[in-house]
């Protein structure tokens, strides 16, 4: 995600290095190649226009610090502009009512279901009862989709077998809802091949019948100024409060993140990358600032770790560090717990400098495979006492996980090597409590 557009911009910064101060030519230069940027990265001409003529009016009534090079202030300008122009803060969506009520539109081939069910799953994590309501009565496919994504989250999905009217559908998804206790109803619709009047008729009736707290329209980031131009479109026919951008880990353009809320005037809410239903986002555009700067974004990084972190699993890892009991097992558990993150390489990008180092480094997400295989061939018994493991088991566990001798030898060497610096870390941390209570 906006590989390419962070990439021009470093370019263009270095028009100023070296530079003493800041000046008309060389801003004016600056200024010319980070229009070209954002054009390449499928910026609207306006927007991109706009947005430089703010950037360096900005500049020239600088005063720039002896402490601050031109470079650096330059850097800090189109980072605050970044963030402004995409919305300057996060917008979280409305779901207080009785029930919350979130519509979810847009077009064919958009990820509008995927994501009902990732919205689904993020509701759910924040405590909420929540139901789906699967109203796509024009997509064959949609209602079958929905159900098996419900049933992986364990979120019930209200359906009703032979209704074809999705009014119908959504007034009685909302009355189970209240009957029952959910405190939110998320309604998935039925999309078109574009925005047309029988779509914004269906929706405006639908919109008008269940009065949602929310709507969200939906949109494919891959598809550049297209996103924007439909955003636009649904957005004068019907008023949306947000818009969601899904398959952002397709796009390395990011010209319709950059340019929505300018020119539709909606803020962008969620953005989603991946068939995984946890690779769901809250768009914050100031860490997507930072990112498109190579900057990193750590606060992102920490909080997917937080989501995923099970303290009374920690609490029992802990006590296992200490007796020097860390199983195979325990490795295993880990390893699912970095997986359901999200995609390894852009979780790696989220660490400041580490996004260009790794630009060029395909990092396959299956990568933790073969380990899984080898941990996995192991017996109950050899996960928790990996001193057993002789050569002869060895030789049957590389058979049974499809991998070489060679490579099981090297996990169970690294693994060794991992339970010692643990054990040290935990050894190291005991004695500087002791000190301090000494003290």
């Amino acid at each position: 995600m906006f590989e390419n557009l962070s990439e021009r911009l470093e370019r263009s910064f270095k028009i100023l290095k070296g530079e003493g101060k800041i000046t008309e030519i060389n801003v004016s230069e600056t200024v010319k190649d980070i229009r070209k940027a954002l054009l390449d990265a499928d910026v609207s001409f306006k927007v991109a226009k706009d947005f430089c003529e703010r950037v360096k009016t900005k500049a020239l009534g600088q005063n720039v610090l002896t402490a601050v090079k031109p470079q650096q202030m330059m850097v800090k300008i189109v980072h605050d502009e970044l963030a402004d122009f995409m919305g300057s803060s996060s917008s979280d969506i409305n779901i207080k009512g009785n029930p919350g009520i979130v519509l979810v539109a847009g077009l064919n081939g958009s990820g509008k279901t995927t994501f009902t069910g990732k919205l689904g799953l993020y509701i759910k994590k924040k405590g909420v009862k929540v139901l789906l309501a699967a109203c796509d009565t024009f997509r064959p496919a949609a209602i079958e989709q929905l159900k098996v994504l419900g049933e992986s989250i364990q979120v019930p999905v209200y359906t009703e077998e032979g209704e074809k009217d999705p009014i119908v559908i959504a007034r009685h998804a909302v009355a189970k809802a209240k009957a029952e206790g959910y405190s939110v109803v998320v309604v998935d619709t039925a999309g078109r091949l574009a925005v047309d009047q029988e779509l914004m008729d269906e929706i405006s009736a639908l919109h008008q019948a269940i009065q949602p707290t929310e709507t969200l329209f939906v949109v494919d980031a891959m598809t550049g100024q297209d996103a924007v131009e439909t955003a636009k479109a649904f957005n004068d026919r019907l008023d949306f409060d947000g818009v969601v951008l899904t398959k952002m880990d397709g796009d390395t353009r990011g010209g319709a993140a950059l340019s929505i809320k300018a020119v539709v005037g909606k803020p962008i809410k969620f953005v989603s990358s991946g068939e995984k239903l946890e690779a769901l986002d809250v768009f914050h555009p100031t860490r997507i600032a930072d990112r498109i700067l190579g900057m990193g974004d750590v606060v992102t990084l920490v909080e997917k770790a937080q989501e995923q972190f099970d303290e009374k699993q920690a609490r029992e890892l802990k006590k296992k560090l200490a007796k020097d009991q860390f199983s195979f097992m325990d490795f295993y558990n880990q390893i699912q717990q970095i997986k359901k993150m999200g995609n390894i390489k852009d979780l790696a990008g989220m660490i400041p400098g580490v996004g260009k180092a790794i630009k060029d480094v395909d990092i396959d997400n299956d990568a933790f495979k073969g380990v899984e295989a080898i941990i996995m061939s192991m017996t109950p018994y050899e996960r928790d006492h990996p001193e057993v493991i002789n050569g002869s088991r060895r030789k049957r566990i590389a058979d049974g996980s499809g991998t070489s001798l060679p490579e099981v030898n090297r996990l169970l060497k690294q693994f060794e090597g991992t339970r010692k610096v643990m054990k040290t870390a935990m050894t190291g941390n005991l004695m500087q409590k002791m000190k301090g209570f000494r003290r």
